[in-house]
């Protein structure tokens, strides 16, 4: 998110405000007929990998779904040679990796554009463009004051997140256990952005005061030790109870959840991470059309140079 400006993250809401009616499939595009997305996961994943199929599918291009798990990275293949082959098949990659970084390294090796759709506990830039579009809609995106709550420290959507809200002159309170407290140099890099940030470990200091509340789980597959997971697990639990101090506050998701939300906040009307997940099919249509665009402009002019 530090490579997008507050303009150009404006510009890409709007375009999947303008794109939300095909989203729905109340109207039919085929403004990326014939072009292919290649899903490459190496990573589980449901909402991120099912949303750029059905937003490439909406706007009537096609998909090719990988899978490592089937792929010859079980033969020990690397990713470099991977994105070589499978770059020549497809107009565009959206790559999930769990080392942090690899959307970066694969875009040194690829024939087309990459998107990032989560590097390890690194990045989820298109994440983050789906949770301001969910602000937007809520008319919370500007002056926001929000709580991040949970493992902001291997969760990378909160990372994304807490860059592209320092553009948006947000508050943000981080509210999470000690040792898994956000990175010092996100904290530094916001800091010098002009963010307010504030640190608790408890919810209950700024629940009255906020008016997004963005929870993620405990990340277990990122925690290189067990015991320190045990340890940290059901830190924080957001309740019905708790939410009615604030009946003004939107509840965020990135989905899934486990047990830190209260099964009986899903029926409430400050919850709003099934509509959350759902932005992401509009918003993935807007950075994969935009995208698209771009590309074949900047080939286009390439190739006249010939």
């Amino acid at each position: 998110m530090r490579e997008f400006t507050r303009d150009e993250i404006d510009y890409i809401l709007e375009k999947a405000a303008s794109l939300e009616i095909y989203a729905r499939g109340e109207r039919k595009s085929d403004m990326l007929a014939g072009r292919i997305l290649a899903n490459m996961f190496y990573e589980p994943s449901t909402r991120t990998r099912i949303s750029f199929e059905v937003a490439m599918k909406r706007l009537g291009g096609d998909v090719i779904n990988f899978s490592a798990e089937a792929s010859s990275a079980v033969k020990g293949e690397n990713l470099a040679d991977t994105i070589r082959v499978v770059s020549s098949y497809c107009d565009v990659i959206a790559l999930r990796h769990p080392k942090e970084g690899a959307s970066r390294m694969a875009s040194q090796f690829s024939s087309v554009p990459i998107i990032n759709a989560g590097d390890g506990a690194g990045h989820h830039p298109t994440q983050t463009l789906l949770d301001l579009y969910t602000m937007k809609k809520e008319g919370k995106l500007h002056d926001l004051r929000i709580a991040l709550v949970g493992d902001l420290k291997y969760a990378r959507t909160v990372h994304s997140l807490a860059y592209a809200l320092a553009l948006y002159n947000a508050s943000i309170f981080l509210v999470s256990p000690p040792s898994l407290r956000m990175p010092d140099e996100i904290k530094m890099d916001l800091m010098s952005a002009g963010a307010k940030i504030y640190e608790t470990e408890d919810i209950q200091d700024v629940i009255d005061d906020i008016n997004v509340l963005y929870v993620v789980r405990i990340q277990r597959e990122r925690f290189p030790d067990p015991a320190e997971y045990m340890r940290v697990i059901g830190s924080y639990r957001i309740t019905a109870e708790l939410l009615k101090r604030n009946e003004e506050v939107i509840v965020m998701h990135p989905l899934p959840k486990t047990d830190e939300v209260e099964k009986a906040v899903d029926s409430m009307k400050q919850a709003k991470f099934f509509e959350q997940a759902f932005y992401g099919v509009p918003v993935r249509m807007a950075v994969l059309s935009i995208l698209l665009a771009e590309w074949r402009k900047a080939t286009t002019q390439s190739d006249s140079s010939f």
